[in-house]
């Protein structure tokens, strides 16, 4: 990795391997997500100060991702780029299978297939191991850096977005959590 990253505006830029993260805010309004399972639905009415500031730090963190991708080439044939490659691609296999189970389920009705029978949380999951693997592709220590922080605010309102889906989903909820981890491979304590 170099200390000063290279900037070129071009077609074959890292915003190919970042583009999907956008999927949500597209099918949102064209209604192919329900009602109620957009981001930052209503349960962020609940947040208290320090998490509206960590979602308003995501909401700038987010299109700083976005645009550094647009000026950050692709090095194809690196050693990097082989070895973020596999990791990116799973992290997009995993994200796309995410985001299905969640926009094909009702909102009246827990998300618990697919992915979401191993994970309360794949969603931050998928899109963590997305980002490092566009990072190491792309040999970019700017794009890690941006990718932790991105990745490390979410942490800070996962509490509260449980206690929102136990209220409103009661005691599906509760089991839910009594049988599925919050990350895939850390076990139930």
């Amino acid at each position: 990795m170099s200390a000063i990253p290279a900037f070129e505006i071009g077609v074959w830029n890292v915003w190919i391997f970042v583009i999907w993260l956008l999927i949500p805010f597209f099918l949102g309004p064209l209604g192919i997500i329900p009602k109620g399972r957009e981001e930052g639905s209503d349960f962020t009415a609940e947040f208290n100060k320090m998490q509206k500031i960590a979602i308003l730090s995501l909401h700038v963190i987010f299109p700083l991702l976005i645009i550094y991708s647009i000026f950050v080439p692709l090095r194809l044939g690196t050693v990097w780029f082989y070895a973020g490659l596999p990791i990116y691609l799973l992290g997009l296999t995993t994200y796309i299978m995410v985001f299905v189970g969640f926009a094909t389920t009702p909102p009246d009705e827990l998300v618990t297939k697919g992915i979401y029978r191993y994970s309360r949380n794949p969603m931050q999951l998928s899109i963590f191991i997305l980002l490092v693997g566009v990072g190491i592709a792309t040999s970019s220590w700017v794009f890690l850096l941006l990718s932790a922080a991105y990745m490390t605010i979410p942490l800070l309102w996962l509490n509260a977005e449980e206690q929102h889906c136990l209220k409103f989903y009661g005691d599906a909820y509760r089991e839910y959590t009594n049988k599925t981890p919050r990350w895939i491979g850390i076990p139930k304590s």
